[in-house]
């Protein structure tokens, strides 16, 4: 998962792509870039850390032009410590071609070796989205054959794209001297929308990006959609999949996106308040109401349905945890220590929420499972009488493999365990989960044309249809790389441009 931004308008893009990308900080923290267009000469700036962290005024000012991608990186693939596999990656022929994107590709293996053995491109990193660029750029190439490109000939390369590549991807590219290009998945598992203002033209991950910057959303851009603006903001559109179908991933609208954002007509916080209606009929079949003294979200992302729930079920909303906005997300972290240790730092009780009562925990999902057992333990030394931990996601049973970090089935708590079994290992006195059907019925309910979702990781059916056992294991090998001793050695790369 990551957060990606494209810009065209008639003026400097630098502070706009910016702002975006503050804007889309929650879907990745490991990394920012951003790189704009200048007559037709390309200025970069990426590197580790947060948009705050990486980009100071001298870098601003080095990032001339009015157009522009940028990109929050949160990392899946390859080595999360290399600075190269920040985005966006650039590649020289044909034209000039810089890309961020959002996703997971599950044939990149496949595709990297033919890319070396039929196209003669060299790829450099273990960075899926380096094989998706190359891909892009061969198709660009082969459609153009030395003409001058035209709307067309973008479309028919992303056909051809759309026709090798296969996984989840939202994409924006910029072609030198030509414009942007934007095209998603023909599932849509990866979100991507399009807004517009005055002279100007924004392409995002979340609606978010556009209402924060006085964008206005026009749409979202549909799965298996091309969307090419040129320099002078004309808008060319065409649908490049030969069978597209809508099933964008259900997490996003569980957990990864922003409570304010709309992505595929759906507003995300309905979609919680409408989980946590849901999950209060499981809370009824399991824990007597009149058992229960207050219930308290684990922040964020469950405060819609811990107050829905609340407010179903009659009983005191109650915010006991105070969340420290400065530590990152906790499974993001490499290494079960890192991550155990940080939970305490990341959150403190406040203690006369809990002493003596009888305390229903609401959380947006259970994935490892560590977080949660650390969260009880600390309801516990607060004083309470009984800890029951909600859940307004099903168990996490199956790995990911577009794009969400928990690939491994061995770390998920959930995998080949009863319920009974993953509340003893949590240490709750009781353990409610959703349920998958009515997880879909309660987030498709607001837009009844998404007949399905990719819910793989709570139902383990993978949409895209490709997935074996074979690949799961080989992408689990291609994991982020969490050694901070090794070398990086992948110094081939757009230089940032220095004052």
């Amino acid at each position: 998962m990551c957060g990606i931004v494209g810009v065209v308008s008639h003026a400097p893009v630098n502070q706009l792509i910016y702002d975006a990308l503050l804007l889309l900080q929650h879907r990745g923290q490991d990394a920012a870039g951003i790189v704009t267009q200048q007559e037709r000469k390309f200025f970069m700036h990426k590197a580790k850390g947060m948009v705050r962290d990486v980009f100071r005024t001298r870098n601003m000012r080095s990032l001339p032009g009015n157009c522009g991608l940028g990109q929050v990186r949160y990392p899946t693939a390859g080595n999360a410590f290399s600075e190269e596999e920040a985005q966006p990656f650039y590649v020289n022929a044909p034209f000039g071609i810089v890309l961020v994107h959002n996703g997971n590709l599950t044939n990149a293996h496949a595709l990297k070796a033919e890319l070396f053995s039929a196209d003669h491109r060299h790829i450099n990193t273990d960075s899926d989205s380096e094989v998706l660029l190359n891909v892009l750029a061969h198709e660009i190439g082969e459609t153009t054959r030395g003409l001058p490109l035209t709307p067309h000939d973008v479309f028919e390369a992303v056909r051809k794209v759309h026709r090798r590549v296969r996984g989840s991807y939202a994409v924006i590219a910029m072609i030198a001297g030509h414009g942007v290009l934007a095209f998603r998945d023909p599932f849509g598992i990866r979100p991507l929308c399009m807004g517009v203002t005055d002279g100007t033209v924004m392409l995002a991950s979340e609606s978010v990006a556009m209402e924060g910057t006085n964008h206005k959303f026009e749409r979202n851009i549909q799965p298996g959609e091309a969307v090419f603006i040129d320099l002078q903001g004309q808008v060319h559109a065409q649908q490049c999949a030969d069978h597209p179908v809508l099933n964008p991933c259900i997490f996003e609208f569980v957990y990864l996106a922003r409570p304010d954002s709309v992505m595929d007509d759906i507003s995300v916080y309905q979609a919680r308040l409408n989980l946590g209606e849901t999950l209060a009929k499981r809370v009824i079949s399991t824990v007597p109401p009149n058992e229960i003294d207050v219930v308290i979200p684990i922040p964020e992302s469950s405060r819609p349905s811990a107050a829905q729930l609340a407010q179903l079920l009659g009983l005191p909303y109650r915010e006991g945890f105070v969340k420290n906005r400065y530590v990152g997300r906790t499974f993001i972290m490499p290494g079960q220590s890192v991550r155990k240790k940080s939970v305490r730092q990341k959150l403190n009780v406040i203690a006369s929420e809990f002493k003596g009562r009888n305390v229903l925990l609401v959380d947006d999902s259970i994935v490892r499972g560590t977080t949660s057992k650390e969260i009880v333990q600390m309801a516990r030394d607060a004083g309470a009488n009984k800890v029951y931990m909600a859940s307004a996601a099903p168990p996490v049973r199956y790995p990911n493999v577009y794009g969400i970090d928990m690939p491994t089935a061995q770390e998920l708590v959930a995998h080949n365990r009863t319920v009974e079994e993953i509340r003893q290992i949590i240490g709750c006195d009781a353990l409610i989960y959703q349920d998958v059907d009515s997880m879909k019925k309660a987030i498709g309910s607001l837009n009844p044309a998404i007949k399905n979702f990719d819910a793989s990781c709570f139902d383990g059916v993978y949409v895209t249809g490709d997935i074996t056992l074979e690949d799961i294991e080989r992408l689990n090998a291609n994991r982020v790389d969490g050694d901070e001793t090794l070398e990086d050695n992948s110094r081939l790369a757009l230089p940032n441009h220095e004052d």
